[in-house]
């Protein structure tokens, strides 16, 4: 991609940098700031925050008529650009507005030395959301030595002319900041079920046990390789400040980074990592201990705090996941027994990540604010004095009506004030 933009571009790139910056610094945001620190940190009392992750819906949140950038460079800058102006301006949830315009480094990897090839089918209003994996490996036991190292690199000069590119493009509005993330590919299971697919994977638990066991070494191994990579390369940033997240759950908090941090690159070990297993919902607790456990806890070792889970329960498999080395927070999702959680939480410190049933906003095209009311409640009443926060995901469309997001926010909000008790 050339680092050039057209002088309209760059003006009103400039201007959307201001309207961030403006945001940034509104007192809202410190207070913002704050209740996530107070939640991360264990303050008794922490509020819970709300948060509405929109790329799921961008259909409604971010169309094309949005965007006024016609440049390949223009646009993708414009987007990160809008979506923080628009999270706050059109849903107002408790996202915290950095005062930074965040790049990454500019890093290929091949973590498996094989393609995965993937189909899509568009939906009936054009946007692709149906998929399947093309699966490499057919037979585990023939198709494994398919399978190579993972092989890493990055182009610092390109990372250090990109970041020169926006700190010119930005001066005086926006400071640029370098992050990144682990590189290691934690979830080990979607790795599996993208090679070989789901029904192989549970038949090869039962009939292939040990050849399971050695891809699941195998995947565990390249992971922790990249990650140790990345480290050695001086290439981990800290991810604890505003606008970092782990499935769009605030990461700030005071107790990261690790003793021992003397400057820019980080260690694993003063991060956030994030893992899950949602391949494996069907399969039983003694299964997971077997075949998933050892690794997950393998990879998540290294790690400063963990956010563990996505959409699968939490509850069948709690006596494991309580075990994940320095978990912090664990994703509720709308299969979960919130009791039986919330009471196997009381008292440990732990974050109760409730990802909320997306139905609410996402079927019908109106919100059922009762409806939408007591579902919260339910969550109340389920986590009372657990840390709590809540994350509604997975919503593919709004219908065009950007004032339902916003809205449930405010209930949400007003259900917390009337009934939470931390």
């Amino acid at each position: 991609m050339h680092l050039t933009l057209p002088v309209d571009e760059r003006v009103y790139l400039r201007d959307l940098a201001k309207r961030q910056a403006e945001y940034a610094a509104l007192p809202v945001m410190q207070k913002r700031r704050q209740m996530w620190l107070d939640l991360n940190d264990e303050k008794p009392g922490a509020e819970p925050p709300v948060v509405i992750e929109t790329w799921t819906f961008d259909r409604d949140f971010m169309p094309p008529s949005v965007f006024r950038c016609h440049t390949d460079l223009g646009r993708a800058i414009e987007g990160q650009l809008l979506r923080r102006i628009r999270q706050f301006e059109l849903i107002n949830d408790d996202s915290v507005i950095p005062d930074t315009f965040d790049m990454h480094w500019s890093v290929s990897i091949d973590d498996l030395g094989v393609k995965i090839g993937r189909e899509t089918v568009k939906d009936a209003q054009g946007y692709e959301l149906g998929y399947h994996f093309l699966h490499p490996i057919k037979d585990l036991k023939k198709d494994f030595s398919l399978l190579k190292p993972a092989t890493c690199t990055v182009d610092k000069q390109a990372t250090m002319d990109r970041k020169a590119f926006f700190e010119e493009l930005f001066d005086g509005i926006l400071k640029v900041r370098l992050c990144s993330d682990i590189m290691g590919s934690t979830c080990l299971t979607q790795r599996v079920v993208q090679l070989m697919g789901m029904e192989a994977f549970f038949t090869a638990m039962c009939d292939q046990p040990d050849d399971v066991h050695r891809l699941m070494a195998f995947l565990r191994d390249n992971c922790l390789r990249v990650m140790k990579w990345a480290e050695s390369e001086g290439l981990l940033r800290l991810n604890n400040q505003p606008g970092d997240t782990n499935a769009s759950s605030g990461n700030m908090t005071s107790r990261l980074p690790a003793p021992g941090f003397s400057g820019e690159a980080a260690r694993l070990c003063d991060m956030w990592g994030a893992a899950n297993s949602q391949e494996t919902v069907g399969v039983s607790p003694e299964m997971f201990h077997e075949f998933c456990f050892p690794y997950y806890r393998d990879i998540c070792q290294p790690f400063g705090l963990l956010y563990w889970g996505c959409c699968e329960p939490a509850h069948p498999f709690w006596d494991d996941i309580r075990k994940f080395p320095h978990l912090k927070k664990v994703s509720i999702s709308r299969w979960c027994d919130q009791k039986f959680i919330g009471e196997a939480m009381r008292g440990t410190g732990l974050v109760f990540s409730r990802k909320p049933d997306p139905k609410f906003l996402g079927v019908d095209a109106k919100l059922d604010e009762e409806a939408w009311a007591r579902h919260i409640r339910e969550t109340l009443e389920a986590a009372k004095g657990v840390f709590l926060e809540f994350i509604v995901r997975d919503v593919y469309t709004i219908h065009g009506d950007l004032q339902k997001p916003r809205r449930a926010v405010e209930i949400a909000r007003r259900e917390i004030s009337n009934h939470y008790k931390g």
